[in-house]
């Protein structure tokens, strides 16, 4: 599959700039990283790119919607690049693996909440804790 990583950040009034694209390209190549990950990947392509510049622009992708922070209890944040659904997360509590978990109810019903109290909810965050594969069979 192929991202025009420009036509998003276009789409989202943010300027075309190499780091954003490298940080765009690094989050679609590696799920659920953290930033010092995104530092290496994208420094590995782009050397000058600065600690800060990354910083930036993970700071202005998140907040145009283009890429997810997530940050389970205890853990550093990660970033994604799957936005475009209210997916859910499985971390393990023992090597700190994330994965995806799809909404079992369906797209909406984590979006209904028992007693709202007068919010306008437009997202939901679930984790599930458990043990990895990988753990498991150690």
């Amino acid at each position: 599959m192929t991202f025009d990583f420009e036509a998003q950040l276009r789409a989202a009034s943010l300027r075309v700039t190499k780091p954003r694209l490298a940080v765009l390209a690094a989050l679609h190549e590696h799920r659920h990283v953290d930033t010092d990950t995104v530092i290496t990947l994208v420094r590995a392509e782009h050397p000058m790119v600065s600690h800060q510049a990354v910083y930036d622009v993970l700071r202005a992708l998140t907040d145009a919607g283009l890429v997810r922070r997530i940050e389970p209890a205890g853990s550093i944040a990660r970033y994604e690049s799957r936005v475009a659904d209210n997916h859910h997360h499985v971390v393990c509590r023992s090597c700190g693996a994330i994965a995806d978990v799809d909404c079992a109810a369906g797209h909406v019903p984590c979006l209904t909440a028992s007693d709202d109290h007068g919010y306008v909810v437009d997202e939901a965050e679930v984790v599930y804790w458990g043990t990895c594969p990988d753990c498991a069979s150690k």
